[in-house]
């Protein structure tokens, strides 16, 4: 196990002024045995980042180190990582034993110690079963565990997993959620976890990384980052459905915006007037989209109600009230919270 540091880590593609940066300036202390997740939309930088400390991406600027060493100018071989890919990568020829068991025999580790680390390996992840079997012979959730376990047999220092899930079905996403936090219970190894879902981000970290356009946006726990978000891209980002983020409400300030999660409006009697215009039916809960005209702007709005309260007509009106104490308050020029 090991801590990770990226110091002003800044990644460029290409030279001079065609030069195009696609990571500014990422600063972050990761502790010895902490899971971190790097979350953010497709092409905001959040693989690249992960690539970087992998060393499959040369780094343009700053530095990365593991352990307290600086591996700038190592090969991926030699930083002591394992990395689990969102495609499997298992070679279809081999049983599961042997695709686990490869980058061991080809570091002439002796075959008492690969049968010993293979078999651990497999009782954690409940493959015992299937260490015979061929991968087309499993199921995508079985590969994926495969694949998790060629990286704990190498006993590394720092797990890196790049989208490891996005291959799966909900049901399987959820059940291999659950067996990776038990996995970190049970290892304690260091481990970036890279993931454009954000549900995946908030149950899976223990701190969380938010990247936009190369960005990191916020760093802290999922609690943090949901009850604070530091700008309005995080706040729009994290949380379903996201926060409402209003230019024109009572509450406001010239040059700010006004946040407010759909949870935290109660419907009142009086209040926000808002035309009902359409209504999800969530089992338990029902989200009300209305639309709000206050001032110049025609703004829709998001509430989330129990499924005790009645279900309002499409085109009646309804009246909200926000939580005083659960109102955000952001920089319009900036998204920067207040």
């Amino acid at each position: 196990m090991a801590s990770v540091q990226l110091k002003n880590v800044i990644k460029r593609y290409g030279h001079g002024k065609t030069a195009n940066q696609v990571i500014h300036g990422v600063n972050v202390d990761i502790g010895d045995g902490e899971f971190i997740v790097i979350v953010g939309p497709s092409g905001c930088g959040k693989s690249t980042l992960l690539r970087m400390v992998a060393g499959l991406e040369d780094i343009s600027d700053g530095e990365i180190s593991i352990g307290g060493r600086v591996v700038n100018k190592l090969e991926p071989a030699e930083r002591d990582i394992a990395m689990v890919f969102q495609n499997y990568a298992l070679y279809p020829h081999m049983s599961v034993f042997d695709n686990m068991a490869y980058g061991l025999k080809i570091a002439k580790v002796p075959i008492d110690e690969i049968r010993a680390r293979v078999d651990k390996a497999a009782g954690i992840l409940e493959l015992g079963p299937y260490l015979q079997r061929k991968p087309r012979e499993l199921s995508g959730g079985q590969r994926q565990r495969v694949a998790m376990g060629r990286a704990i047999v190498r006993q590394p220092q720092v797990f890196l997993f790049d989208e490891p899930l996005s291959n799966l079905d909900a049901k399987l996403r959820a059940q291999t959620r659950l067996e990776i936090q038990k996995l970190h219970r049970e290892l304690g190894i260091t481990s970036l976890f890279v993931t454009h879902d954000q549900v995946e981000a908030m149950t899976l970290a223990q701190r969380m990384m938010v990247m936009n356009a190369g960005v990191m946006e916020q760093f802290g726990t999922p609690e943090e980052v949901y009850t604070r978000p530091a700008t309005t891209f995080v706040a729009s980002f994290i949380g379903s459905p996201p926060m409402n983020l209003l230019w024109d409400a009572p509450q406001h300030k010239p040059g700010t915006i006004v946040g407010i999660r759909p949870e935290h409006l109660d419907v009142t009697d009086t209040g926000w007037a808002l035309q009902v215009e359409a209504v999800e039916m969530l089992g338990a809960e029902r989200l009300v989209y209305g639309r709000w005209s206050h001032g110049a702007g025609k703004e829709v709005v998001i509430v989330r109600t129990e499924e005790s309260q009645p279900v309002p007509a499409l085109g009646t009106t309804i009246h909200v009230t926000p939580r005083p104490d659960r109102l955000h308050t952001f920089d319009a020029s900036t998204g920067k919270r207040i």
